[in-house]
């Protein structure tokens, strides 16, 4: 395990004074003892104030429409799953044999989840600052993100229809949290194949969450 500690923070680019926390911020659920939830639950909330910051502060003239879109597209799973790949989140997980049998060191809801727990660790060890500057250094700008949120969904539709293709259809597979505060999880379809999911404060974010997440399949369709 201490070697996969030392690769991860290699790559974060950060190096932990209290290891415990890196260690429980790589152990999944199925691992049977102190996992990562809690930290998943803090990360998502550090994460969503330094985006709101970032993005409050370069686009003065965007009103709360536009940034809670390029928020939403740059929080998703698809973007979390994505860069905790680069950084080898998965390779470095704590997981049963059972679990990682079954892929779940690939799947993207996990890696989404520990994305965010090892931010709250960041946090947690560093502060505010140095959780701010690995997603400055490891998050993609918002221009280069590859398309608009309320763009996806036609983009998916477009793609998909090329050579007489289905039309994806789309499903509201859950909800989670307090009545004033509901996330939605939402998952779109290709005839009866899955091939996206995402979650968003609202089921048309859920849903635009889970086509970015099906282009992202897509292996950059989205240009």
């Amino acid at each position: 395990m201490q070697e996969r500690l030392k690769r991860v923070m290699d790559a974060l680019g950060y190096t932990f004074r209290d290891e415990a926390l890196l260690r429980r911020a790589l152990t999944h659920p199925s691992a049977g003892r102190e996992d990562n939830q809690r930290l998943e639950f803090l990360g998502d909330a550090v994460l969503q104030y330094i985006m709101s910051d970032k993005l409050y502060r370069r686009h003065p003239e965007d009103r709360e429409g536009s940034l809670t879109h390029m928020r939403a597209l740059l929080v998703c799973e698809a973007s979390l799953s994505q860069i905790a790949g680069k950084l080898g989140l998965g390779e470095a997980l704590e997981m049963d044999r059972g679990e990682e049998l079954t892929g779940g060191r690939r799947k993207p809801s996990v890696l989404c989840d520990t994305m965010e727990a090892v931010l709250a660790a960041v946090y947690l060890d560093g502060g505010m600052e140095e959780a701010r500057r690995i997603v400055e250094n490891h998050w993609p700008e918002e221009g280069q993100v590859a398309r608009p949120m309320q763009d996806s969904k036609g983009k998916l539709q477009e793609i998909l229809q090329k050579n007489g293709g289905e039309t994806p259809t789309y499903r509201i597979t859950g909800s989670s949290g307090p009545p004033h505060d509901p996330v939605f999880e939402a998952a779109v379809y290709r005839g009866e194949q899955e091939i996206g999911r995402g979650t968003g404060k609202t089921k048309k974010q859920a849903e635009q969450a889970a086509a970015v997440a099906a282009l992202a399949k897509a292996g950059g369709e989205t240009q």
